[in-house]
């Protein structure tokens, strides 16, 4: 018997914008387990990715496409995209402002992204905002996307 037929087949929900990266693992759109990590995102995906695919049958991920770190985004797309095309693992998407109840989201000095009216744009907040990113209880409220392109709003330094 195939390995994978123990499996549980699940979805995962990334979020890299900033420090620290938080998994999810959801079983029937509800989270079982999550994880969290300050590791640089180019040396913690592939290990949890391994980790993961030892105990779940990922069937699809769901990733916040920004805006954020720019390297951060730049290596979370480029690391999906390349198991959706060799695992063939469906990928959705949302912007970081649907984990971060809607707050304001770092982008340089003072500037901030922020999401009024649907609009993204940049504004400039004297006292500094820590923006804490969280793992939905339950994926069936989400709208996600099959828009995967990540959101590199880059402020003009």
């Amino acid at each position: 018997m195939r390995e994978s037929l123990h499996k549980k087949r699940v979805d995962i929900v990334i979020v890299a914008l900033n420090s620290p990266i938080k998994i999810g693992i959801y079983f029937n759109n509800e989270l079982i387990e999550s994880l969290e990590s300050n590791e640089k995102v180019s040396e913690y995906l592939p290990k949890i990715y391994l980790q993961l695919i030892k105990n779940y049958e990922i069937e699809k991920v769901i990733f916040a496409k920004g805006p954020g770190s720019f390297m951060a985004i730049k290596l979370v797309y480029i690391f999906l995209k390349t198991l959706n095309i060799a695992k063939n693992i469906s990928l959705k998407a949302l912007d970081g402002f649907a984990f971060s109840k809607n707050s304001p989201i770092k982008a340089v000095g003072k500037l901030y992204f922020v999401k009024e009216n649907g609009k993204i744009s940049l504004q400039k907040i004297e006292e500094e905002v820590d923006t804490i990113f969280y793992l939905p209880s339950s994926l069936k409220d989400l709208d996600f996307s099959s828009d995967i392109e990540p959101l590199y709003i880059l402020p003009a330094v």
